[in-house]
């Protein structure tokens, strides 16, 4: 199997090679598919623990590299595994003040995913004095995921079925005994919670995720809306939520997004994923214009982006398992 050659027969340690870039010149796609690989089989921890807690170890290998977009995805995967060793490596990360906010921000989004109630005192701490206001606005959702996960409400809300297997920042908002039938006003007022400045992050991320369930034409735009935000947290997670929708009718917006240098690098990059997700002709184009981008992570989005459209343009079987 030459260095960049990745699939489900690889062993752990070959996968962790390719993840680390042992050789030196493995393709950035190509580390992304060992990852979600290790991924799936750190999931794996009550069939073999100790398997799955070896693709752990192997993936946290991965923050010592320089890529702050392999880190931040290391650091999600992490999350996504629902595996609680995963929980101390990443309170780590979130406490290393030399990795940057985009990786620390998804180490803490990750000990939420986790439902991790040991990490509490350590995010109400960074909630309350993070010097980062991404960092602190991922605590604070991390800390309402973990109480909602641990709470009766988690047990009794009637949640609409989602499409989506991810553990996401927040919840849906619930249905309502009195919620309206008419799709339209349903939206709106969805999307006024959306836009609540007012409101809590948590809730105005239920209504997101509400939103994205939803899946409409009609609904996409709305959340859309939310790309006027003044927080790049809440403006990523837009673009993330449209790379899982892969909904045409949200090109527009991302490639604005994409586009606008003023948008901090971590809306910018999920947005370049999300096209490349979505993959339709006119995606094509603008993401190989981003390829020299100054931004880093932009860069090796695009570059990730473009493998992304490859496989949805192809006859692979799936890109990988996440």
């Amino acid at each position: 199997m030459s260095s960049d050659e990745v699939d489900e027969n690889s062993n752990l340690e070959q996968l962790r090679d390719i993840l680390i870039n042992k050789s030196g010149d493995v393709k950035l796609s190509s580390r992304f598919r060992a990852l979600f690989l290790l991924k799936s089989i750190g999931s794996e921890f009550e069939k073999d623990k100790v398997r799955a807690n070896t693709a752990i170890r192997y993936i946290v290998e991965c923050f010592k590299d320089n890529s702050e977009l392999l880190k931040h995805e290391v650091a999600y995967v992490l999350g996504q595994t629902r595996n609680l060793d995963a929980a101390p490596l990443l309170r780590q990360v979130l406490a290393d003040k030399n990795q940057q906010c985009m990786v620390r921000h998804e180490a803490a989004e990750a000990l939420g995913a986790l439902a991790d109630i040991e990490s509490l005192k350590m995010l109400q701490d960074y909630f309350e004095n993070d010097p980062e206001l991404e960092i602190r606005q991922t605590c604070e959702l991390a800390i309402e995921r973990i109480k909602w996960e641990n709470s009766t409400a988690s047990k009794t809300e009637i949640l609409q079925e989602s499409l989506y297997s991810s553990i996401d920042p927040a919840p849906p908002l619930a249905i309502t005994q009195d919620e309206d039938k008419n799709e339209s006003e349903k939206i709106a007022k969805l999307t006024r919670v959306l836009n609540d400045q007012e409101a809590a992050l948590f809730e105005r991320y239920r209504a997101m995720f509400r939103l994205r369930d939803i899946g409409t034409d009609e609904a996409c735009l709305a959340l859309a809306s939310g790309f006027n935000d003044p927080s790049a947290l809440f403006k990523h997670e837009i673009a993330y939520v449209f790379g899982q929708l892969c909904n045409p009718v949200t090109v527009p917006s991302l490639i604005k997004v994409l586009q606008d240098k003023s948008q901090a690098g971590m809306v910018r990059h999920e947005a370049a994923e999300a096209l490349g997700s979505i993959a339709t002709d006119e995606v094509l184009p603008i993401l190989k214009s981003f390829l020299n981008d100054e931004e880093d992570v932009v860069r090796e989005s695009a570059v990730v982006a473009l493998d992304m459209y490859e496989y949805e343009n192809s006859n692979e079987m799936e890109y990988a398992t996440v």
